[in-house]
């Protein structure tokens, strides 16, 4: 595999070579794809966009928006893309790395983004490499998608609040002490979420999910529809109870992953 390179992203080639690998990235049909013109007016006016590169090709991105959050300045993080190729040579976890370097050299303490609970991959990423938590999930805030990543179900999606200045810890903690809210079986070769409990009031609690679940989505969308459902119904619940979703335990030997719920978190929260 070719050594890959980074830099920022400022020209009008630049923005060109991004708006195609969004589309190949995010397939035929997409219809949201962020144009050159708004990537050329963000990036002078605060936003941050950065590029993968190998053998001089444009392989990954990162592009957030400068937004506003409890008055204060934060980066709406809107899009992290890498070709498949090189989705499991840490591409996207550098790009973050590059864009929390350029966001706390202006000052800014928080990044957020969106991402589908159900993808057990960007959580194992964005839980156990960079630390963060998540307080809010959002129903269908897309709308329809014709994206062959996203289209079918409801475009449901946890906001994930990444507080840059706290040290980057390596988390995946134990699940002992954890009080499950959902049992998982296998029936017909896909995992599906059974004995769902709505009414826990533990300090911890854990929550199942699939790996797979884009291929899940193509192959037997009903049963992805059935674990929007399932998923959307526990994490409403519980988060408006108060518990926050703290941490994420993959287990790639039973194909599935863990979410970790905290009443009370020991975890940076919100500026005071």
């Amino acid at each position: 595999m070719a050594s890959v390179t980074y830099r920022d992203l400022t020209t009008l080639d630049d923005f060109a070579a991004v708006v195609e690998l969004e589309r190949r990235i995010w397939g035929p049909g997409y219809e949201d794809v962020v144009p050159s013109p708004i990537l050329a007016v963000s990036v002078h006016r605060g936003g941050i966009l950065i590029g993968a590169f190998a053998s001089e090709q444009l392989i990954g991105f990162v592009y957030s928006l400068p937004g506003i959050k409890y008055g204060q300045a934060t980066q709406w993080s809107h899009m992290l893309g890498v070709v498949d190729e090189f989705r499991t040579a840490g591409v996207g976890y550098q790009l973050k790395l590059l864009q929390r370097d350029r966001a706390l050299a202006v000052g800014v303490d928080l990044i957020e983004w969106t991402y589908d609970p159900l993808q057990a991959a960007n959580a194992h990423l964005n839980f156990v490499k960079l630390g963060v938590v998540v307080e809010e999930y959002l129903e269908n805030v897309y709308g329809d998608s014709k994206s062959p990543l996203h289209q079918g179900i409801p475009t449901d999606r946890f906001v994930a609040e990444w507080f840059i200045r706290e040290p980057l810890v390596a988390r995946g903690r134990s699940l002992d002490g954890a009080v499950p809210l959902n049992r998982t079986d296998w029936y017909d070769g896909w995992l599906e979420s059974v004995d769902v409990d709505l009414s826990c009031e533990a300090q911890q609690l854990a929550v199942e999910i699939p790996m797979g679940f884009t291929d899940m989505l193509a192959r037997v969308p009903e049963r992805a529809m059935a674990w929007r459902v399932c998923t959307r119904a526990i994490f409403t619940t519980y988060l408006d109870r108060g518990y926050k979703v703290v941490d994420f335990v993959l287990n790639r030997g039973a194909r599935k992953g863990t979410y970790v719920m905290e009443r009370h978190p020991s975890v940076p929260r919100r500026p005071a």
